[in-house]
């Protein structure tokens, strides 16, 4: 017989929305599953402009919104993975990511 699995899903406006048919985060037990994000303004849902720093840090933005959400701080995060569509922005993105607290 399967084991009665909890999950708690996660949502805020502070973050933007979903496009398809996932959650920005669920809980199941004691670990927490958060969506890729983007730098989308959730206030106005477009890309913010500004260049890889300024996308960069509203992705972090939209990260801190679901973790709040759900009682949970950067420092509980054990691992992000970041897509870079050009490698000579890693120094930049990596600097606006160890901020995040």
């Amino acid at each position: 017989m399967a084991a009665n699995i909890i999950r708690r899903i996660i949502k805020t406006s502070k973050a933007p929305a979903p496009v398809g048919p996932y959650n920005q985060a669920v809980i199941v037990d004691k670990t927490m599953y958060l969506s890729g994000q983007i730098g989308l303004d959730p206030a106005t849902g477009s890309m913010v402009s500004g260049g890889v720093a300024s996308e960069a840090e509203q992705v972090m933005k939209n990260m801190q919104a679901v973790l709040e959400t759900a009682d949970i701080g950067f420092s509980n995060v054990i691992k992000t993975t970041i897509l870079l569509s050009d490698i000579n922005d890693f120094t930049t993105v990596n600097s606006i990511y160890e901020k995040c607290e």
